[in-house]
């Protein structure tokens, strides 16, 4: 037990911030990003016997994650948002300008429906092929390219409306 306690331990300490970061890009917050990330390392932990024979452990650890935000999202009291207090938010100088692009891009990821944001991240932030995200999904690889296909016309469109996008564009 102590050889197979140790192997686990040796995966999570090497993937926990790649996967925190991952987590991030699907959900947009860093406290439930650190939930889903426990969440998936103790299925992880239950499972670890047949998951370590897996061909591409981390694909499947991939998987499990983006499973588990799926999951979250559909919780009841997920759909729940608040609008009477607006969110405070960093001032950003000239200086500053990639915190201000990653805020705009984290914005425009956060208005594509969750399946196309798991694709986008998935494909685009993970490097993964069109067949390993259809994997990780459980979809198609047709389904992986219409649904990446679409999310990119979505940010396109909405990078063309966004006053902030176009402001950095003339510099």
């Amino acid at each position: 037990m102590t050889g197979r306690d140790d192997e686990f331990r040796e995966y999570v300490s090497a993937r926990l911030e790649p996967l925190r970061r991952t987590a991030y890009l699907l959900c947009r917050d860093w406290h439930t990003a650190d939930d889903l990330v426990s969440i998936t390392f103790s299925k992880l932990y239950r499972n670890w016997r047949r998951a370590r024979d897996a061909d591409n452990l981390d694909a499947y650890v991939r998987g499990m994650l983006t499973n588990a935000w799926l999951d979250e999202r559909r919780r009841p009291w997920r759909r729940e948002r608040s609008t009477d207090d607006v969110p405070d938010r960093a001032d950003v100088s000239a200086g500053e300008s990639t915190v201000g692009e990653r805020e705009v891009l984290l914005d425009l990821l956060g208005r594509l429906a969750p399946r196309r944001r798991a694709v986008v991240v998935l494909r685009f932030y993970c490097d993964l092929s069109v067949e390993e995200t259809a994997q990780v999904l459980g979809v198609s690889s047709g389904t992986v390219k219409s649904q990446a296909a679409r999310a990119l016309e979505t940010l396109r469109l909405l990078v063309s409306q966004d006053p902030a996008t176009q402001s950095g564009r003339q510099r």
